[in-house]
């Protein structure tokens, strides 16, 4: 299994990665200061690494530099600043990567993904189902053969539906995967985009995207 280090002192925003990591069958390593972040590189020598800048113990650009020193693992920093400046300073400390506070968690996973492909770490880009084949490298989906066109968020709940077979997901969990942790639009967005996707790959039956009463939505039962 591929093992992520995720090293931030927030607690809800660890608990927030750690569920969108494992909603991609990654094995979650915690960490919350620098000195822990180290103990836990060196133990469990992880697949890829998401650091945050700022650490109350040290710079998260110290850290980087500590882990860079001893191998090439992939580095992905988190961190609340987007300027210019401190994404070049944590590229030149030797991070893969640059990820700004607030984010969704969906792009938290494709970054990660492409972290592992450059690196020869990859999981699997296709996914398949039922006679459903969903490409992430080319963002493309067919049912039977024949390609389906589907809205970027369409093809995000698929994804993640086809990440988790015969798995059911509540209408909060698709929320915060696809929207992000802070969501206050309209009620029944999950429920539309639903529909849509039972149209586009001809499910009449609704058997491929299963409604489970009171609880959510699952691909196949």
């Amino acid at each position: 299994m591929t093992t992520i280090l995720a090293v931030d002192d927030e607690a809800p925003i660890l608990d927030f990665v750690e569920m969108g990591l494992r909603m991609e069958n990654y094995q979650v390593v915690r960490a919350v200061d620098g000195a822990e972040a180290l103990r836990c590189f060196a133990s469990c020598r992880p697949d890829a690494v998401i650091l945050d800048l700022m650490l109350p113990d040290q710079s998260g650009l110290q850290v980087c530099r500590e882990m860079r020193r001893v191998c090439d693992v992939p580095i992905l920093i988190l961190t609340a600043r987007d300027d210019l400046e401190d994404r070049v300073t944590g590229l030149d400390a030797g991070a893969d990567d640059y990820l700004a506070k607030p984010f969704r968690v969906r792009e938290l996973q494709a970054r990660l993904r492409a972290l592992l492909r450059r690196s020869g770490r990859n999981q699997a880009n296709l996914l398949n189902f039922a006679g459903l084949t969903l490409d992430r490298g080319t963002r493309t989906v067919h049912k039977d053969s024949k390609s389906v066109h589907l809205t970027a968020r369409e093809f995000e709940i698929l994804e993640l539906l086809m990440t988790r077979p015969r798995q059911v997901l509540s209408r909060e969990q698709i929320l915060t995967q696809i929207w992000g942790y802070v969501y206050d639009g309209e009620t029944n967005v999950v429920e539309v985009h639903i529909r849509s996707l039972r149209k586009k790959l001809a499910d009449h039956d609704r058997s491929l995207l299963r409604a489970v009463r009171g609880l959510g939505y699952s691909l196949g039962g």
